[in-house]
């Protein structure tokens, strides 16, 4: 049976029953359907009936569904259901709550229609064109001792602006136990945490990204559920093996690092809530993307296998369900295993836009963190650049994220050097990660803070240190002019939104890289990127070139205008003239700083 989220659906005049699931709007009232194919009688209690569990029946629609309208009802009022089975009855927050009080509380009536989007809508750039900045609602912008919310977290988008990141994907905020939290252990799916401000702030968020053209992806949790404060658990009394009930599964594939709490991805009913709440995020929040979380755990209990071929199939429906309804958009996998079948569009794969790539976040960070150049490995990081699983923008790479600078990790600059974090090592070897990140092939991705040498390992009630932003604005400038080339806002570096790569210079000795990339090639597009992962300067270094003539220095990470720590090494433009080289037909000479970048291009 398929249902649909509350769309503003409105009651026809012959009194036939509204289309839709939880609390649906209706003329004169609200409707409400619930699945509960196990309970004896149903009935909705709230506001609008003083909470007498016998004043609003629902009546069975024969296939699990129950069904009742409430007249007089109305947006805004708190109400649950009222569940009996043998002999037992339980009051459950609606599993299509759009809103709730609290984790513990009351689920809340919310038109979806209401809210005025000014004219603003999703608007998600080519995906070789996105620069995604993670963000946890709690913590980005807050007092300390307060939670912060979506309004607070809206207050410092132009920081984004000026940084220059066009999206913004934010860590879940589907309601959670208490007002503290990751966002990864969601208690009602459909509803946005009371603490950020629930719906609207969320709505408020996205639209002034949207005003700023800022790309906004939600990260979503469809692995497990909770697993505290979830009514959805044995939500109508039935269960086996002491298990979940309808919502999970109730053997031995329910177990999960996280709870015993998978979803049964097998049960149609609950493939449809699913698929239902990722449609929710994109059509009513008008997201430009997804993120779903570890879905290893989807297609496995152990997160490495595919004993799970539901969860498979789920993921790839959702993907055909992004690509069919609402295309342009992204969907992005946390899969980590460098699988090409996740991206695949064949008929055996998932589906996604992107994945995740530990084969990039892995290699990189520890040739940045190793302390001795002659154990950094040259071959590992050539190969985290080159990764491709069959689109070089399927997937996304970073140094930074949620899970990197935490459980038992750190950020880059405090793995590079933990007692002095801001110190000369730590920001030439974390900016020339940076530099990495932003002209790999690959979608890159920052974690907040990061922009401004955040030290500190993440933890969701510790906010960002924002004076940091004034203290080190060299580095967030040096970030800002590594995104515009990423972007090719000045019309000079087309290559780096290309799909051309050509690592043709590798010296594990001199822990030296230097590699190509282009789209169609030629002035203004081909571009070419050196790196010295090495403590040493190199002077006079002859490298192949594409094309002859003049190549500019567009950028250099040793700019004493980045940080008065940096050398302000003399590196210069450099001329391409005849005479082969690493492969290539044209010569020519550079000089670059120790742990540094520099990126070369020609005049359009």
């Amino acid at each position: 049976m398929t249902m649909n989220v509350n769309r503003g659906a409105k009651l026809v005049s012959d009194g036939q029953a509204l289309s839709g699931m939880g609390a649906i709007i209706g003329d004169g009232g609200i409707g409400f359907r619930v699945w509960a194919p196990h309970a004896e009688a149903v009935t909705v209690m709230g506001d609008f009936n003083s909470w007498d569990a016998g004043a609003t029946p629902l009546a069975s629609e024969g296939n699990g569904y129950w069904y009742g309208f409430a007249a007089g009802a109305s947006v805004g009022q708190q109400y649950k259901y009222s569940i009996t089975n043998g002999g037992n009855t339980v009051a459950r927050r609606d599993p299509y709550s759009l809103q709730v009080t609290n984790s513990v509380g009351n689920s809340v009536i919310y038109d979806h229609g209401a809210f005025d989007w000014e004219g603003t809508s999703a608007h998600c750039p080519p995906h070789n064109e996105l620069v995604v900045y993670e963000l946890h609602v709690g913590t980005f912008n807050k007092a300390f001792g307060n939670v912060g919310n979506l309004y607070d977290a809206a207050y410092r988008l132009d920081h984004l602006i000026d940084l220059g990141v066009n999206c913004v994907q934010i860590m879940p905020v589907a309601e959670f136990a208490g007002d503290v939290s990751w966002g990864y252990n969601p208690s009602d799916p459909f509803a946005v945490e009371s603490s950020y401000g629930g719906p609207d702030a969320l709505k408020t968020f996205v639209r002034e990204c949207h005003k700023r053209g800022i790309a906004v992806i939600q990260d979503v949790v469809y692995n497990h559920f909770g697993p505290s404060d979830l009514d959805l658990w044995q939500f109508d009394g039935w269960s086996e093996n002491g298990k979940g009930g309808i919502y999970f599964f109730n053997d031995w594939k329910s177990s999960t690092p996280w709870g015993d709490t998978r979803p049964d991805y097998g049960r149609g009913e609950v493939r449809q809530y699913i698929n239902d709440n990722a449609m929710m995020w994109l059509r009513d929040y008008q997201m430009d993307g997804l993120r779903l979380d570890m879905t290893p755990y989807m297609r496995s209990v152990d997160g490495s296998g595919f004993e799970i071929p539901e969860g498979w199939s789920l993921m790839r429906w959702i993907a055909d369900s992004v690509r069919t309804d609402f295309p342009g958009r992204i969907l992005i996998a946390e899969d980590l295993h460098g699988n090409a079948a996740v991206t695949s569009l064949d008929a055996d794969g998932a589906g996604f836009h992107a994945q995740w790539d530990s084969h990039f976040v892995h290699p990189i960070r520890e040739a940045l963190t190793t302390t001795n150049d002659e154990w950094r490995s040259i071959p590992s990081v050539v190969d985290a650049i080159s990764t491709n699983y069959g689109d070089a923008f399927a997937r996304v790479i970073y140094t930074e994220s949620h899970d990197e600078v935490a459980n038992g990790s750190a950020r880059v600059p405090a793995e590079i050097d933990p007692g002095d974090q801001s110190g000369w090592a730590a920001q030439k070897r974390s900016t020339l990660g940076a530099a990495l990140v932003l002209t790999s092939p690959g979608i890159p991705m920052l974690f907040q803070g990061q922009e401004f040498l955040e030290g500190a390992w993440f933890r969701d009630n510790v906010p960002l240190d924002w004076a940091r932003d004034g203290h080190f604005q060299g580095i967030a400038n040096l970030y800002r002019d590594l995104i515009n080339l990423r972007l090719n806002r000045a019309q000079q570096t087309r290559g780096l939104t290309g799909q051309g790569l050509n690592v043709y210079h590798a010296n594990d000795d001199d822990n030296l890289i230097v590699f190509h990339r282009f789209a169609d090639g030629g002035p203004g597009d081909d571009t070419i990127v050196v790196v010295n992962l090495s403590n040493e300067a190199q002077s006079d270094l002859t490298i192949g070139l594409p094309r002859p003539g003049l190549w500019k220095l567009r950028f250099n990470s040793d700019a004493a205008a980045y940080s008065a720590l940096f050398g302000d090494f003399d590196s210069f433009d450099a001329e391409g003239f005849e005479g082969e080289a690493d492969g290539q037909a044209w010569h020519g000479t550079v000089s670059i700083a120790p742990y540094s970048a520099l990126v070369y291009s020609q005049d359009a």
